[in-house]
C-alpha cells in the first residue's frame, strides 16, 4: 500500500470511529432518559453510572483490540470460541450460573455479571471465517463443505438454546450463515442447514408455552389489538405513536414511566420514537446506514476470499441486522425476541461485545498494511 492509500485508509477508519462515537453518545442520552421513573429517585442515575462504567471499560478494550495486528484474530479465533463454549457450559451448572426468571444466562462476580451468549456473537464469525479460509478447497462439496461447519454451530446454538434463549441462539446461527455467505458458501449447501433447522426451531417454539404466547400475541396485535393481551407490544406502539413527527422532547416521554416494560433495554427504540419522533427514529436508521457504508469501505480493498474480509463484513452486517431486528420487534413487525439495540440499549455484556466488535473490525481493516499475509490469503 502506498502513502496516499494509507492516508485514505486512515481517514476512512477515522470516519468510521466518528460515526460510532456519535451513536455511543446518543445511546448514553437515551439510556439516561429511558431510565427515568415515575417516582423522584436516583434510579436513573444508578443506571447511567453503570452504563458509563460498562462503556468506559468497553472503549478501552476496543481501543486495544483496534491496535492489534489482524493476524491476531485469525490465530486466536479457535481459542476465543473454546473459551466461549466453556463459559456457556459453566453458566448451566447450578451454583456457578445465575438463574433469573427461570433462565440461566449469567455468571455473577460480585457486582458484575457476564452473559456468555453475547460473546458467541463475536466468537462465531471469527471461527467460521477462519474455517472457510482453511477449507476453501472443500467448501463447495456437500459433506466436507457442510458437516465441519455444522459442528461448532450446533454446539454453540445448542448451549444457548438450553439456557433457554431462542432469540440469541437463532442470531448466533444467523451469524454463522453470514460468514459462510461472505465466504462464498454455495447456496445449495444452505438447503441442508435449513432442512435441519426448521423442524428444530418449530419444536423449540411449540415445546414452550411462553414462546407460543409470543407468537399469538404478535398475531393478536395485528388482528385485534383492542382485545390483545400483548401488553408490551401495545405499549410499544402507543409509545411510538405518541411521538408523532418531531416527538415530545428529550426526557419528556411519559410511556417510560412504568407503562413500557424494558424501556431502557430491549424497547429503548420506542422511547426514541416518543421523545424524538419519526425524525429521531429515521435519523437513527440513517446513522446505522452510514456506519454500514463506512464499515464496508474499510474492507473494500481486501480480497473477497480472505479471513479479514469475511470476518469484518460479518461483524458489521450482524451489527446492523441486530439493530434492524430490534426496531422490527419494537414496531411489531416480528415477534418479541429479546434482542437489544446495539450501542443504544442499556449496557452490560451486550454493550461490551458490541463495542469490542468495532475495535476488531478496525484491526481487521488494517490487514492489507501488514507484512504477514496470513489473513489475506484466499
Amino acid at each position: 500500500m502506498n502513502l496516499a492509500e494509507s492516508r485514505r485508509a486512515a481517514d476512512e477508519r477515522g470516519f468510521f470511529w466518528a460515526l460510532t462515537c456519535v451513536l455511543l453518545g446518543f445511546g448514553v442520552l437515551m439510556v439516561h432518559s429511558a431510565s427515568i421513573t415515575s417516582w423522584p429517585t436516583n434510579f436513573e442515575r444508578v443506571y447511567l453510572t453503570k452504563h458509563l462504567t460498562f462503556l468506559a471499560t468497553a472503549v478501552v478494550a476496543a481501543s486495544i483490540a483496534a491496535t492489534l495486528p489482524a493476524r491476531f484474530w485469525y490465530r486466536a479465533a479457535p481459542w476465543i470460541f473454546c473459551g466461549t463454549i466453556l463459559l456457556l457450559i459453566a453458566v448451566l451448572i447450578p451454583g456457578i450460573g445465575t438463574s433469573v426468571k427461570g433462565a440461566r444466562r449469567w455468571l455473577r462476580f460480585g457486582g458484575w455479571s457476564l452473559q456468555p451468549s453475547e460473546l458467541a456473537k463475536l466468537a462465531m464469525p471469527l471461527l467460521i471465517a477462519r474455517m472457510v479460509v482453511n477449507r476453501r478447497e472443500t467448501l463447495a462439496t456437500w459433506f466436507r463443505g457442510t458437516i465441519p461447519f455444522g459442528i461448532p454451530v450446533a454446539l454453540a446454538v445448542g448451549l444457548v438454546l438450553t439456557e433457554p434463549d431462542l432469540g440469541t441462539s437463532l442470531f448466533v446461527a444467523g451469524s454463522a450463515a453470514l460468514s459462510l455467505y461472505y465466504g462464498g458458501w454455495p447456496i445449495r449447501n444452505y438447503l441442508i442447514g435449513v432442512t435441519l433447522a426448521v423442524p428444530a426451531v418449530v419444536y423449540a417454539i411449540i415445546a414452550h408455552s411462553y414462546r407460543m404466547r409470543r407468537i399469538t400475541d404478535f398475531v393478536s396485535v395485528w388482528t385485534d389489538i383492542g382485545n390483545s393481551d400483548a401488553w408490551q407490544l401495545k405499549q410499544s406502539l402507543l409509545t411510538l405513536g405518541h411521538g408523532g413527527l418531531w416527538g415530545v422532547g428529550l426526557g419528556r416521554g411519559s410511556q417510560k414511566l412504568s407503562f413500557l416494560p424494558e424501556s431502557n433495554t430491549d424497547f429503548v427504540f420506542a422511547v426514541v420514537g416518543e421523545e424524538l419522533g419519526l425524525a429521531g427514529t429515521v435519523g437513527l436508521a440513517a446513522l446505522w446506514c452510514g456506519i454500514f457504508w463506512a464499515g464496508s469501505r474499510l474492507f473494500a480493498r481486501l480480497h473477497r476470499n480472505c479471513f479479514a474480509y469475511i470476518a469484518g463484513m460479518t461483524l458489521i452486517s450482524q451489527m446492523v441486522i441486530q439493530a434492524t431486528l430490534n426496531a422490527a420487534v419494537v414496531t411489531a413487525l416480528v415477534p418479541t425476541t429479546g434482542v437489544p439495540h446495539p450501542l443504544v440499549s442499556y449496557g452490560g455484556t451486550s454493550l461490551f461485545v458490541s463495542i469490542l466488535s468495532f475495535g476488531v473490525m478496525v484491526s481487521l481493516s488494517r490487514a492489507d498494511e501488514s507484512t504477514d499475509d496470513i489473513v489475506l490469503r484466499p
